[in-house]
């Protein structure tokens, strides 16, 4: 069974005569300068720094990728006594998706 329905006031919010723009008066006066006015509600986010260049982030995808699929490839050719290249393969495979996501 559904829980029963939250009953509400049903009633304004506002003070009756209000309209949007207004905005009630606070009890400071603002002398700082560095705050942000109380119309303004978007605030840009700030640039982060790349410690990669972009230039450089498909090369280092594809390497990742190629060099994981040769590792799995050389598994079954050299070495077939070990997994660890398997896993070394998988881990670089892994990578490069990783750093597909972050080509822009």
């Amino acid at each position: 069974m559904a829980p029963p329905k939250r009953k509400t006031g049903g009633g304004r919010v506002t003070a009756k005569g209000t309209r949007p723009g207004d905005r009630p008066a606070s009890g400071h006066p603002t002398t700082d300068h560095h705050e942000v006015s109380a119309s303004s509600r978007y605030t840009p986010k700030q640039e982060r720094r790349q410690l990669i260049p972009p230039n450089w982030i498909p090369v280092i995808m594809l390497i990742l990728l190629i060099g994981g699929g040769l590792l799995i490839m050389a598994r079954y050719l050299i070495f077939t006594d070990s997994n660890w290249p398997t896993l070394v393969g998988l881990a670089a495979i892994l990578g490069g998706l990783y750093t597909a996501t972050k080509w822009q």
